[in-house]
């Protein structure tokens, strides 16, 4: 097989889905149902989006920062009905990974798979970051301040050494992870419970403190700003095509993964649309604090009570995120390895678990010392752009197979294809455009990196090359 044969071969759909998961044959443990994955999609999207972006992105969209939320949510809803497509097909771990493989060929598929552990990886680190800014104002709160030194990263405020509580909280969620995914979706329900709670307090006692003059002007910086809002706070809505990566975690995954998808992705859309028109509501936004927006807005108007209580949803919101971010991250390198295209001790699983336990060592090793060492800046853009580009490969997906595999059984159908996938990708396009150069530059290092380590490693060990070598031998053994 010649290389660039091999860089266009594409896993069949067949082969894709076949059942290398079963529980009988030592794969990972099926024991998610819709329900569970609803609330994975909702415990990865209500986080950092939520309690800290909002304010970043109403100073780039004015009071039109709902009209941003609708924008990537119509986005991402797009790109969902795709995934929900692919999720039925193909129902195993790797996510989009696995999708680009048997749709767009070797190469794209490892591209895409490298893509994700940006996505997933520097996401995770950035929210266990912000989970431990978030402690900080908790502990102080209550009287109980964390000394500085240990709740920064060094470089990041002068005397700090390690942020300790970011490194502390990668290491336990990563310890819930490594028993057993049943386990993880308990958790995942608790923290979600706790976080909605909290959502519905900010928009019930929110609603009594909107002045509706702090809406005018309503788009100060016109659909410039309305564009940039939208894909910064992408990063809020990372999380439902995480539900995928646990495909093969799933009792019945023709019939839940689309209701979790697109289920969790519909209820985080209107409650972020609700959320950014209290909080644009309730403080004029040049007022609104970045780090905190709507803690702060609650203390503005005399409600310390109600601003603890936010913080304590933010610390709770950002676990969850961490902890569905960790799950995709170590699903992603066991579909990968499980190809060839990474060392094999990516896909071991462990024998009483069923978990890939190694690969969930390794990232929370890596997520949590670069938590705790780095200074993590502009994290939410070099995410999106990540995130954005596997929507555009996903919904490209969709079209190819419908044009080159139109027989394929398809327990979900995407609506009028090729209309939404093409909306999809320029929806998605549209808003990596709006993303600084400086976002992009950093993209094209990592893919970089990533080509290096396939043309050097994985191309020569990929599984599917090496089947049809062995078939062809045999054959012409005959």
């Amino acid at each position: 097989m010649t290389l660039r044969e091999q860089m266009l071969r594409r896993k069949a759909v067949p082969d894709a889905a076949q059942a290398t998961s079963d529980e009988q044959r030592g794969g990972l443990k099926r024991a998610l149902g819709a329900f569970d994955l609803t609330l994975l999609g909702i415990g990865a999207i209500i986080g950092a989006g939520i309690f800290v972006l909002t304010g970043v992105g109403a100073q780039q969209a004015g009071p039109a920062l709902t009209v941003s939320f609708t924008l990537a949510g119509v986005a991402c809803a797009m790109a969902a009905l795709c995934y929900a497509e692919f999720s039925t097909m193909i129902p195993v771990a790797g996510s989009a990974y696995s999708y680009a493989y048997a749709t767009l060929g070797e190469l794209i598929g490892w591209i895409i798979g490298w893509d994700l552990v940006l996505e997933y990886a520097v996401g995770a680190s950035a929210v266990a970051v912000g989970w431990s800014g978030y402690l900080a104002r908790v502990m102080a709160g209550v009287g109980m301040p964390l000394a500085s030194s240990l709740t920064h990263a060094p470089g990041s405020v002068p005397g700090a050494v390690v942020n300790l509580p970011a490194l502390l909280v990668v290491m336990v969620t990563s310890a819930v992870l490594y028993v057993g995914i049943r386990e993880s979706a308990r958790f995942n329900a608790l923290i979600v419970a706790v976080k909605l709670a909290v959502v519905a307090v900010v928009i019930v006692v929110g609603a009594w403190f909107v002045r509706p003059h702090n809406w005018v002007p309503f788009a100060p910086f016109g659909i410039k700003g309305i564009s940039q809002g939208a894909a910064y706070i992408f990063f809020a809505y990372i999380g439902f095509d995480a539900v995928s990566t646990a495909a093969e975690e799933v009792v019945n995954p023709s019939r839940d993964l689309p209701i979790g998808i697109i289920g969790s992705l519909a209820v985080c859309t209107l409650l972020y649309i609700l959320v950014a028109g209290v909080l644009t509501g309730m403080v004029p936004y040049p007022h609104i604090d970045r780090e905190a927006p709507l803690a702060s807005a609650f203390v503005e108007r005399g409600l310390d009570l109600v601003a603890g209580l936010i913080s304590l949803g933010a610390v709770a919101g950002l676990t969850s995120v961490l902890l569905v971010l960790l799950l995709g991250q170590t699903r992603i390198f066991f579909a990968i390895s499980r190809d060839g295209l990474l060392p094999a001790v990516f896909s071991r699983v462990h024998p009483r678990f069923r978990t890939p336990h190694i690969p969930t060592v390794i990232t929370g090793i890596a997520v949590g010392a670069a938590a705790a060492l780095i200074p993590i800046q502009e994290i939410a853009e070099l995410a999106n752009i990540g995130t954005l580009f596997a929507f555009v490969l996903v919904c490209a997906g969709i079209w190819v197979l419908r044009v080159t595999s139109p027989e394929i059984a398809r327990p979900f159908r995407t609506p009028l294809v090729p209309f939404v996938p093409i909306v999809g990708m320029l929806f998605c396009a549209y808003l990596m455009a709006s993303l600084p150069p400086i976002t992009w530059i950093r993209f094209f290092l990592w893919m970089g990196i990533g080509l290096v380590i396939y043309f050097s490693y994985g191309r020569h060990h990929s599984r599917w090359v090496a089947s049809e070598e062995q078939a062809g031998v045999s054959v012409a053994a005959r």
